[in-house]
């Protein structure tokens, strides 16, 4: 069977370079005659390979070095956690702008923990926009400034940070890191996991400020204070190694690229064609307010809520080799995820089906 274009929220596809140097070092990775999966977390080549994904990353993403980088497990959910036990040191309190599922779980999960002011929300209209933020809302002395990026299950995205000034930004990368540049200073922390553009599932990426470190709460698990792992390079204990391994190789794909910057011009030129196709279609529709869409998530319904239609589009897709373009529940219709490993090839071919399966169910 031939490879598809695999449209997945995630865990999403992986560069096709990337799978095949990982096919190539399967059972002798650089000599050591043993595949990444077997060898010791404390061997000699598997530093290297932790310290090579680290000096990537922070090269790709330029991170200030009063910035700690760590690879972690647990996913996204679990950092829902970690941040508000590791941050929560002087007024326990924090805010949150409520602009999808995630952001709606991670406010859950702090409220456990300290108090939550939200801020503003878009549930009213089904997180379907960013809403705009009032500095009259912000808690002066708030402990930090939670946002989700972008919106998986939505599509939308912030093209702008809130002004948040002395008070730490957090922010959830998980579905838009290096899909375009962004001033790491500018952040407190970002977390984010790794099976949308980085990776398999396995590991979660975080960037934390150095000064955001060694504040946790006393109730804080040592397996979930933030110093733990700083202290240790990421290798207090058996890491997901395979997973960073693949991320490494994610990363030297990327640079080979030419960077988070030439990526992004190609992730515009996606996403600006296949929003262009649905803006001109005359049987479906994007859900998303225009000057909120995501680079990375495109989610599209029929313009007259035929759901038997879009079950057909789905079936007749994967038939096609265009896979896992059901939408989530809560918006119904299709979502294309259109990561960097999605090439300009395949979204050619779902603009290409598009329009003619429009053409045939006239």
């Amino acid at each position: 069977m031939n490879r598809v274009y695999n449209f997945s929220a995630g865990p999403s596809m992986l560069p096709l370079p990337v799978l095949e140097k990982a096919q190539k070092e399967m059972l002798n990775y650089g000599g050591t005659g043993m595949s990444v999966m077997e060898m010791s977390h404390r061997s000699k080549a598997y530093d290297d390979i932790i310290k090579e994904a680290e000096r990537l990353l922070r090269k790709l993403m330029s991170v200030p070095d009063n910035y700690k980088v760590l690879f972690l497990q647990g996913g996204g959910s679990t950092q829902f956690a970690m941040v508000p036990l590791n941050l929560f040191g002087k007024s326990k309190k924090a805010d949150y702008v409520k602009t999808g599922q995630w952001a709606k779980k991670a406010a859950a999960e702090a409220a456990r923990y300290g108090e939550v002011n939200i801020v503003a929300s878009s549930e009213d209209k089904v997180f379907s926009y960013i809403p705009d933020l009032n500095k009259a809302d912000f808690t002066p002395d708030a402990d930090y400034f939670y946002i989700c990026q972008n919106n998986t299950i939505y599509g939308t995205r912030y093209t702008k940070l809130p002004d948040t000034g002395n008070v730490p930004l957090v922010a959830d990368l998980s579905s838009c890191i290096m899909s375009e540049t962004v001033d790491v200073s500018k952040y407190g922390l970002i977390l984010a996991g790794a099976q949308k553009n980085v990776g398999p599932a396995g590991v979660t990426i975080v960037i934390i400020r150095e000064d955001l470190i060694g504040n946790a709460m006393d109730i804080t698990p040592t397996m979930l204070n933030y110093k733990t792992h700083a202290d240790n390079g990421s290798l207090y204990n058996t890491p997901p190694c395979y997973a960073i391994y693949i991320a490494k190789l994610v990363f030297e794909w990327l640079e080979e690229m030419g960077g988070v910057a030439e990526m992004q011009k190609i992730n515009e030129e996606k996403a600006g064609m296949l929003y262009d196709c649905l803006d001109n279609s005359k049987m479906f529709k994007g859900t998303v307010v225009p000057k909120d869409r995501s680079l990375m998530n495109v989610p599209f319904v029929s313009l007259k809520g035929d759901k038997d239609l879009e079950a057909r589009f789905v079936k007749e897709a994967e038939a096609a080799g265009l896979v896992n373009l059901k939408g989530h529940r809560t918006v119904g219709g299709m979502r294309a995820s259109i990561y960097n490993a999605m090439p300009v090839e395949g979204v050619k071919a779902l603009i290409d089906f598009i329009e003619k399966f429009e053409t045939d169910n006239k």
